[in-house]
């Protein structure tokens, strides 16, 4: 084999190689976005950690957005709403843990405004409430433990305050409103 033969069979490996290597990438990115939604930089950390080079994690993540399986913003707008109406998470923290999945503060911002229309902050604490109703009026003990777990839950001290300081007749026609 000459040694020009050689140099060109030696590129078409490297350019194989690169393709299942896209290609690859793609299917895992694939089949980890069929399990659960994921945002850009998630999915990106997943598939280096799996041992794809950069450049062809860079290159499959631009394919997933040009098939539109990808979108930060989206994503942003489905986790603030879950975690906003479902999980009764204050502010605070869904914008921790969204922050932790790598979307930038502008789309966290935009996202728990989106998702504190449906349900405000007031409403999820009435709601949390509502699900842990003891019997009978709350005493001091259970409402420093309605605190504590309310503050766990990314809500501003100040609010809880203010609704766990009032009557339940209150609580009761906020609700009906």
């Amino acid at each position: 084999m000459s040694a020009k033969n050689w140099a060109s069979s030696s590129k078409t490996r490297k350019n194989s190689v690169k393709a299942l290597n896209l290609e690859a990438a793609k299917q895992k990115a694939y089949r980890l976005l069929s399990l659960r939604p994921h945002s850009e930089r998630e999915l990106e950390i997943k598939l280096l950690n799996k041992g794809f080079p950069k450049a062809i994690v860079k290159e499959a993540l631009e394919k997933l957005h040009e098939l539109k399986y990808l979108n930060d913003a989206s994503f942003a707008n489905g986790q603030a709403r879950h975690l906003a109406a479902n999980k009764l998470w204050g502010n605070r923290k869904i914008t921790a843990c969204l922050r932790e999945k790598g979307l930038d503060d502008r789309l966290i911002e935009d996202a728990v405004e989106a998702a504190r229309r449906e349900l405000s902050e007031e409403e999820a604490i009435l709601r949390w409430m509502k699900k842990r109703k003891s019997k009978g009026r709350p005493d001091r003990k259970e409402k420093q433990k309605n605190f504590q777990s309310l503050m766990g839950r990314g809500f501003p001290p100040g609010l809880i305050l203010t609704i766990l300081g009032k009557p339940a007749e209150e609580e009761a026609d906020g609700e009906n409103g």
